[in-house]
């Protein structure tokens, strides 16, 4: 089975191709420890970027519990195409991707791809990294902000593992607890095999509660470069499938606010 491979953390790093950066746009990898929000985080940074009209393709890469029917209602989508469908692909193209993606009705620039609700990792045939890293190629030419939301487990994850070497910048979101530090403790090895470029990644400290004070966040996570605080809006959203909806609430404020500074940092907007 394609998914349990190893092979795919000793990719040849002999060629080194240059990066320009751009002052917009790129490929953002969402990433972190189980149920540190990272889909929550990649649906609301791509709703901000489609309301201020920039075109945006998110990419959910999650195949074992596809994040679909959290983010709307499945009458808000134009079409019914999965991630599978361009991943079965003998080869991943622009026009192909263009074919597969479902439009969110409510805003024209926002496009998103993944797996639909009961389909899973044995519902198509199995991908190669060479499939993955097309994918993240041309998904550049379809829209110029990319947003792929990862899994925690990158060792049997080849699109999320190869989202975290491809993309321009990652975002590593952590929980303030122990057992959340544990698991990115055991994964990152993985990444330093493949001389990781810690200069693309950006500490998210994740659904920040005021009982958490700085000091003992601090002790646990050291320096992060952002705080993302809890918001129970954010949380009844996520339960009831409707994160593509604008926050109204106060006490939501501060978490739209990081939102936005992440989106600045990351994509200039």
């Amino acid at each position: 089975m394609n998914f349990k491979r190893s092979s795919l953390f000793q990719r040849n790093m002999v060629q080194e191709v240059e990066e320009t950066w751009e002052a917009e746009g790129g490929v953002l990898a969402v990433w972190g420890s189980p149920s540190s929000g990272k889909t929550v985080v990649s649906v609301k940074l791509a709703e901000y970027l489609a309301k201020k009209k920039k075109n945006v393709l998110l990419i959910f890469a999650d195949m074992t519990a596809p994040p679909l029917p959290c983010v709307c209602a499945a009458s808000d989508l134009e079409g019914e195409r999965s991630l599978g469908s361009i991943l079965a692909a003998a080869h991943v193209t622009e026009n192909l991707i263009r074919k597969n993606c479902m439009f969110y009705r409510k805003n024209d620039y926002l496009s998103m791809t993944g797996m639909l609700k009961g389909e899973n990792v044995f519902t198509y045939p199995p991908y190669e990294q060479e499939q993955a890293a097309e994918l993240i190629g041309q998904a550049r030419e379809v829209a110029p902000y990319v947003i792929i939301d990862c899994t925690s487990t990158i060792a049997s994850d080849i699109l999320s593992a190869v989202a975290l070497m491809e993309a321009d910048t990652v975002l590593r979101l952590v929980n303030c607890d122990l057992k959340s530090i544990s698991y990115l403790s055991s994964q990152l090895p993985l990444l330093r095999d493949n001389k990781w470029d810690a200069d693309r990644q950006l500490k998210v400290a994740s659904n920040v509660k005021q009982q958490e004070a700085s000091s003992h966040m601090e002790q646990l996570l050291g320096s992060v470069a952002f705080q993302i605080p809890h918001s129970s809006e954010v949380e009844r959203q996520y339960l009831e499938g409707e994160l593509l909806a604008g926050l109204c609430l106060k006490e939501s404020r501060a978490f739209r606010k990081e939102i936005e500074k992440i989106a600045k940092e990351v994509f200039g907007v």
